[in-house]
């Protein structure tokens, strides 16, 4: 028998081995039909919007947006931006990395938490910063400077916002590698004769390149679909994902609204897969499991100090903007009155605390709903054998690619109508929040199941126990930190979220970054300092929680969200 038909027949005894599991087959069949109804039926309702005039088929809107040059301006703009930022970001990601894992630095675990604190911070925290620092009555430009500017908004601002903002998607990106990458090659290269500059440019730097591609096209993807920075301060300097959110709610036109949601979804799905294709076709890495001892990192004292003082140089624009935003919370009035005062607190108080008991309970739901879906999904991708198996695998990590600004339009169309009329309702932010982060979680346990031996879950079906059963008491106990590491990160992402819940918060469902957003856009800057202040100690508390209830450490919750 040749091996193709020894292939085939294995599938089919896994198949029939699903089939004779009811409740395996079931959640099989849920999954799919949730992936349909909240993924590809929302962004269908996108695609189908764009291209339909007078209730026929058309492509007028497109040819609209590409004949006028605002439009088209927004689309070189976002392309622009991104490749700034990706290249600026993927630089100081790359040596933020290098410097931890490869330069031998002292303070190790400190640089570490500077790189990753970013993260947690909500998603135009900095802008907000930048504008206390920089605007026109901005603590360096008109208190040190004397200076009546605001040159900061546009594309210098989103420069420097973004990349501070985006450069732990590449730093965590590239620890993993950079880790992969055995110091005895480099010592051994050093030995023969080489300097270490040709060691970095002939071994490290090759060796690291794919990881570098992959994550210049993540802070890419990330630095296009942002929102929440582009609307705060990019002035007149237009984006897409802007100019989506503006067409769909303030001109009302709809069609142009996703017509513009599309074309930032195409470019974000593929750069998207082609970073998946890069990491996935092939290993970099100079670890085998073969016994050795392994050398310590070699860097020279000057490469150190250099090092050194480059980490200190992006940690001190990091705690300074953290900072400004804790300094604005007891300002009476930013760059007039700098009196101190706990006004801004009362005020959030009245205006912002249900809306923050209302965040943080939305965002309690999702994350185990989230968690347990992540988890079932990589349960049976990395362990059953279906028709299917595959496409579920690629429709769960699909929204991840998805701009959130797509995602918020698609959930309106589909979701504010008959028989769905879901809009403004509690059920719908849960389901975003629980559709927009599942990856996390599908990530998160498929790197932890392919650390587990097949065989244990095997044995326990040997002995009679269901699936069903093998998964809740030998599974999921053995996964337990990937659980809950993904958990975690998602709980940070629901709280922090922005481009997608924009367009369905409602009076009685509102989310406490909109609302920060709205007191940034009255110019209330002290009250959105307070409330971005109290929703970071939140996340932190959080994490720490979850952290010493369940042994994580900081490392696997930062990196389960890549």
């Amino acid at each position: 028998m040749s091996s193709q038909a020894i292939a085939r027949a294995r599938r089919r005894a896994d198949f029939a081995q699903v089939l004779r599991e009811p409740v395996v087959v079931i959640t099989i069949l849920a999954i799919f039909a949730m992936l349909a109804l909240f993924i590809i039926y929302p962004i269908y309702a996108v695609f189908r919007l764009s291209l339909t005039q007078d209730g026929g088929f058309s492509t007028a809107v497109y040819q609209d947006l590409f004949s006028r040059v605002r439009y088209v301006r927004s689309i070189t703009n976002s392309i622009l931006l991104g490749t700034v930022v990706a290249t600026l970001a993927t630089i100081v990601g790359f040596v933020f990395a290098f410097a931890i894992y490869r330069g031998g630095i002292r303070f190790r675990g400190f640089f570490q938490t500077m790189a990753i604190l970013p993260i947690i911070s909500p998603p135009f925290m900095f802008a907000l910063s930048v504008i206390l620092l920089f605007g026109r009555n901005g603590l360096i430009t008109a208190r040190l400077l004397g200076l009546d500017t605001s040159g900061i908004y546009g594309l210098p601002g989103l420069v420097l916002v973004q990349t501070i903002n985006l450069f732990p998607i590449a730093y965590l990106t590239l620890s993993g590698i950079l880790q992969g990458i055995d110091p005895d090659v480099e010592t051994c290269a050093m030995n023969l004769g080489a300097s270490r500059f040709t060691v970095f440019r002939t071994i490290t730097l090759p060796l690291a390149k794919p990881g570098i591609l992959a994550a210049w096209l993540v802070v890419f993807v990330s630095s296009m679909t942002d929102f929440g920075n582009p609307i705060m301060i990019g002035g007149s300097f237009d984006v897409l994902s802007v100019q989506a959110y503006l067409e769909f709610t303030g001109m009302g036109n709809l069609p142009r609204g996703a017509a513009l949601a599309v074309l930032l979804l195409i470019p974000t799905v593929m750069v998207y897969f082609l970073q998946k294709y890069i990491m996935g076709r092939g290993s970099y890495a100079t670890i085998t499991g073969k016994s050795s001892k392994r050398g310590k990192p070699n860097s020279s004292p000057a490469l150190r100090a250099l090092l050194t003082v480059f980490c200190l140089g992006i940690t001190v624009i990091v705690v300074l903007f953290y900072g400004t935003i804790i300094v604005g919370s007891f300002v009476r009035l930013w760059g007039v009155d700098w009196s101190f005062t706990l006004r801004h607190f009362n005020y959030s108080w009245d205006v912002g605390l249900s809306t923050l008991r209302n965040t943080i309970f939305l965002a309690l739901i999702a994350t185990p709903i989230t968690a347990l879906m992540g988890t079932a999904i990589a349960f049976l991708v990395m362990r059953k054998r279906f028709p299917g198996r595959n496409v579920m695998s690629l429709l769960a990590m699909l929204s991840y690619a998805i701009p959130g600004t797509a995602i918020g339009i698609g959930y309106v169309l589909a979701f504010n109508v008959a028989p769905f009329r879901w809009s403004g309702t509690a059920f719908i932010l849960v389901t975003a929040y629980v559709f927009r982060h599942v990856p996390i979680a599908v990530e998160s346990g498929i790197a932890a199941l392919k650390q587990i031996s097949p065989e244990i879950e095997e044995s326990s079906t040997n002995l009679g126990a269901s699936s069903a059963r093998t998964f809740q008491n030998v599974t999921l106990p053995l996964i337990k930190p990937a659980f809950f590491a993904g958990a975690t990160f998602s709980f940070v992402r629901s709280m922090t979220a922005i481009s997608a819940i924009i367009f369905l918060v409602s009076a009685r469902w509102n989310h406490v970054t909109v609302l920060i957003l709205a007191q940034t856009e009255i110019m209330r800057l002290g009250v959105a300092s307070v409330m971005s202040f109290i929703l970071i100690l939140i996340i932190m508390a959080v994490i720490g929680i979850m952290m010493k209830l369940t042994g994580l450490k900081r490392d696997q919750v930062f990196s389960s969200g890549q």
